[in-house]
């Protein structure tokens, strides 16, 4: 399949959203970092603050990216990185003075600790009124659960995701960090709200979000058939809980492929034209959805074994032809290759300092305009001479900090 070229830009091309706004983070592990990163790439500039001995914590998670660590790859390009120790008192000041530069502010540090540091939304926000400045904690300020240690695992659990996710015998986490995930994004769409609202009323303004709240909404189907259904969806594995079929299915050559049925007519083509079997289209064990899900161990394995004779290519060929709704269950390398991503050129290189790196486009694509940042992962500290000299510290103060220990 050929590459299409890409589109040419007007020959006066809108500016990218964010072009101007400064952002200063107090970030680390992935829900800030996730919301401060999608900020760079559509022009702003993202000020990270690190700590000098080590970084965010995410630096160190694995070394998979060609020796860096996965997660802060995905999260920190395009970002500049300050290495400075807010505990000393200089260090602190630099960063507030940075803030008074700044548009937006973002931390995600333990419940408390920005506030000790005059560093919440509140405090910065009272004292600087066109700042938007984002609080992202675990459970909010508030509450029983306010100070309580909050990583994705443990909030996946807090929200329930856990419990509606794996079979029937064992619930598992989701595969990717989901309540960080929620998190980053909804401090990412507060901060163009604020922003949005500051345009017509000149005011900034607080922003709080909690990984808790952010799960909890995603899990608006299950909480709304439990709470006004009375029992919470069971959990189905790759299955559908209410619809059937509606599963991933063996084909001889391996694979796997997933097909869903969404309504009793699709039932009756699936039936005609994939199964060869007319006859269970109007079989009233089969012939409506709630019987179907009432005889789901039935209905499975007439689908598979139907499905398991054919190939993974000749399965989703018959399911096409049918316009059953259906899909190859793909592994992480087979969606690194998938022919969807490489037709639509959606993969760019980064710089980092391991050299490029092959990185997503970010899925907001806004035609007309350039293309998102995508600037380079940066090393610990590497823009901290630079931004110092931005606040007009001279050499020797640099070189004094450098030495107590108060920059990197």
């Amino acid at each position: 399949m050929s590459t299409p070229p890409r589109s040419r830009p007007l020959a006066s091309p809108l500016p990218l959203p964010l072009d101007g706004v400064t952002v200063v983070a107090v970030e680390q592990a992935v829900s800030a970092p996730f919301a401060t990163r999608q900020l760079a790439d559509l022009g702003a500039r993202v000020i990270k603050v690190e700590r000098p001995d080590g970084g965010d914590f995410a630096r160190g998670y694995d070394t998979a990216a060609g020796g860096l660590a996965s997660h802060f790859v995905w999260c920190n390009r395009g970002k500049e990185s300050l290495a400075v120790d807010l505990k000393d008192p200089r260090g602190l000041e630099l960063v507030h003075r940075l803030v008074d530069r700044a548009d937006v502010f973002v931390q995600n540090l333990a419940q408390g600790a920005a506030a000790r540091l005059g560093l919440d939304a509140a405090t910065l926000c009272a004292a600087r009124p066109r700042l938007v400045a984002v609080d992202v904690s675990g459970y909010g300020a508030g509450g029983p659960y306010a100070h309580k240690r909050a990583y994705d695992m443990l909030v996946q659990c807090e929200a329930g995701l856990v419990s509606v996710t794996g079979t029937p015998e064992r619930p598992v986490k989701a595969g990717i960090p989901a309540a960080d995930i929620a998190a980053g994004m909804y401090a990412f769409s507060g901060v163009l709200a604020a922003l949005l609202r500051r345009a017509s009323t000149g005011l900034g303004g607080p922003v709080e979000v909690s990984m808790l709240e952010a799960l909890a909404e995603w899990m608006g189907h299950p909480l709304h058939h439990g709470t006004h259904g009375g029992e919470a969806p069971a959990r189905t594995g790759v299955a559908h809980a209410v619809i059937a079929p509606y599963d991933a299915y063996a084909t001889a050559d391996g694979g796997q492929v997933l097909l869903s049925v969404q309504n009793d007519r699709e039932w009756r083509r699936l039936a005609e034209q994939v199964l060869g079997r007319p006859e269970l289209g109007e079989d009233p064990a089969y012939a409506t959805n709630r019987a179907r899900v009432a005889n789901r161990e039935r209905t499975d394995a007439v689908v598979g074994a139907a499905l398991t004779v054919l190939g993974t290519a000749e399965a989703l060929g018959r399911l096409e032809a049918a316009g059953i709704a259906c899909a190859r269950l793909n592994t992480v390398a087979d969606v690194a290759a998938h022919p969807q991503l490489a037709a639509r050129d959606r993969w760019r290189e980064v710089g980092s300092p391991v050299g490029p790196l092959r990185a997503l486009l970010p899925p907001i694509t806004l035609p007309g305009g350039p293309e998102p940042v995508m600037g380079a992962v940066p090393e610990l500290g590497e823009h901290t001479d630079a931004l110092l000299r931005e606040l007009g510290v001279d050499e020797r103060e640099r070189a004094a900090l450098r030495r107590e220990g108060v920059v990197a």
